[in-house]
C-alpha cells in the first residue's frame, strides 16, 4: 500500500514522503491516527502544489536544522554505568540516557529523534540524531564502568611507586649488609 506521511516516523520517512507498507499497518493504524493519507494520484498532486509553495519555509526548516547539528559537532559522550564482574551492565545505556548527558552538557535533544542500538556492555557505541530528512548528526557514545578508575591516574601512580620502594629498599640493604659483616 502507498501512502503519503503527514509527520515524521523514525525507521518508516519524514513528513510528506510516499512510502510503501503493508496494508494492515496503514489501514489499522496510520491513517486512523492521522499519520499518514492513502497515496491517491489527487492527493499526490496535492502534495506537489503544496510542497512548491512551502520550498521557501521548507528550507528554513532545514536551515534551522543544520544549526542545530552545528552545535553537537565534536561531541562525544562518555557514560558511567554500573557494571557486573563480567563486563554486562545493569540494565542497558539508551536513547533517553544519551539524550539526558546531552542535556547535562546544555544540549537539549528529544529522545525521540535519537535512535541507538540498547549498549549492555561496556564498549564504544554510535547514536545518531535526527534533526531533519537530510540532516543527520552522529555522536559517538563511550560506556564505562562506573567504579573503574581513571586510566591515565591508573598508569602514572604505579609507575612512580616502585622507583620509590627500589630506592628505599638498596638503602636498607646498604644498612644490613655492615652490620652481618
Amino acid at each position: 500500500m502507498e501512502i503519503i506521511l503527514k509527520e515524521d516516523i523514525i525507521g518508516l520517512g519524514y513528513k510528506n514522503d510516499i512510502v510503501n507498507v503493508k496494508n494492515g499497518y496503514g489501514r489499522n493504524y496510520l491513517i486512523p491516527t492521522g499519520k499518514a493519507v492513502i497515496a491517491s494520484a489527487s492527493a499526490k498532486k496535492v502534495l506537489a502544489e503544496n510542497l512548491k509553495q512551502q520550498a521557501h519555509k521548507l528550507a528554513a526548516q532545514k536551515a534551522a536544522a543544520e544549526e542545530k547539528a552545528q552545535k553537537l559537532e565534536g561531541v562525544s559522550l562518555t557514560i558511567p554505568a554500573k557494571v557486573s564482574a563480567t563486563g554486562q551492565l545493569y540494565g542497558s545505556v539508551n536513547a533517553a540516557t544519551v539524550a539526558a548527558e546531552l542535556a547535562k552538557q546544555g544540549i537539549e535533544v528529544d529522545r525521540k529523534i535519537i535512535t541507538m542500538r540498547d549498549a549492555k556492555s561496556v564498549g564504544e557505541y554510535e547514536a545518531v540524531v535526527h534533526y531533519h530528512k537530510e540532516v543527520e548528526v552522529k555522536i559517538p557514545v563511550t560506556v564505562v564502568a562506573e567504579n573503574a578508575p581513571a586510566p591515565a591516574a591508573v598508569e602514572e601512580a604505579p609507575v612512580e611507586a616502585p622507583a620509590a620502594e627500589a630506592e628505599t629498599e638498596e638503602f636498607d640493604m646498604e644498612d644490613e649488609i655492615p652490620a652481618e659483616a
